[in-house]
């Protein structure tokens, strides 16, 4: 499970990939806009400016905007920067790698095999959605409800 933290990392960066070449976006905006808390906001906002993701302007007219095109950012990468590792345990982490104090023999450990399986798909599929293929599934998902709401009236 993804932390809050994370969670609304996430939602703050598809609103600023709305905004994408618009100019910096207000903190109080987003929280606004996505009901984010804009202290715990500004924190994750900032960690993700010093990760490379976003970009600050300080001053009138200042904001966040995103340090990357929104096809250049995937959740996977986020979720590493505001979570850790996605591997649900330690010794198939990617990034993180620790033994399991308890284990006797990694390459034949029968929850290491799986949770490895696990691991791998869904890297791919987070390593594999960038914002901008994201933005396109939400915008491809209004328009089918929207049609379908056409036809019942």
């Amino acid at each position: 499970m993804i932390s809050k933290r994370t969670k609304y990392g996430l939602k703050a960066l598809l609103y600023l990939g709305k905004k994408y070449e618009k100019g910096p976006i207000l903190v109080s905006e987003i929280a606004t806009e996505e009901s984010i808390p804009q202290k715990f906001l500004e924190a994750i906002l900032l960690d993700l400016k010093n990760h490379g993701i976003l970009q600050s302007k300080k001053g009138k007219g200042g904001g966040y905007l995103l340090g990357r095109s929104p096809d250049l950012i995937t959740f996977g990468e986020v979720i590493r920067i505001l979570d850790g590792p996605i591997a649900l345990l330690p010794c198939i982490s990617q990034t993180s790698y620790q033994k399991c104090e308890e284990c006797h023999d990694e390459e034949t450990c029968g929850l290491r095999i799986l949770m490895k399986e696990v691991r791998d798909v869904t890297s791919g599929i987070l390593d594999g959605t960038t914002l901008a293929r994201l933005m396109d599934k939400v915008n491809n998902a209004k328009m089918e409800v929207n049609g379908a709401v056409m036809y019942t009236i």
